[in-house]
């Protein structure tokens, strides 16, 4: 798949290891790294949900349209489709699932 950033600053944390490990920490940040290039890898979102351990699934509510891939226990990895059959992903943030 191809992949597309929502922001520069995500880019840069995926390209610059130390960078991701400032804003969350090396666990998270190793994960993150490791989640797009599985990501990259894949031919489309249905791929994804073969592989386990990601917990790839649709979010819904105020986050229709966007899905959530596990990065470590509280947080994820949330991503967009930006194509027409599900193989482009823009990777819209990583958040702090349920707040904690």
């Amino acid at each position: 798949m191809q992949i597309k950033f929502c922001t520069k600053k995500l880019e840069k944390q995926y390209l610059q290891q130390s960078e991701a490990i400032k804003a969350y920490g090396s666990k998270v940040a190793k994960k993150y790294i490791l989640r797009i290039n599985i990501l990259k890898s894949a031919r489309c979102f249905d791929d994804l949900y073969q592989i386990s351990t990601l917990r790839f699934h649709q979010l819904s509510g105020n986050r229709k349209g966007q899905f959530a891939i596990k990065l470590t226990g509280f947080y994820r990895l949330i991503i967009t489709n930006d194509g027409e059959v599900f193989d482009i992903v823009k990777i819209e943030e990583v958040s702090v699932h349920y707040g904690d």
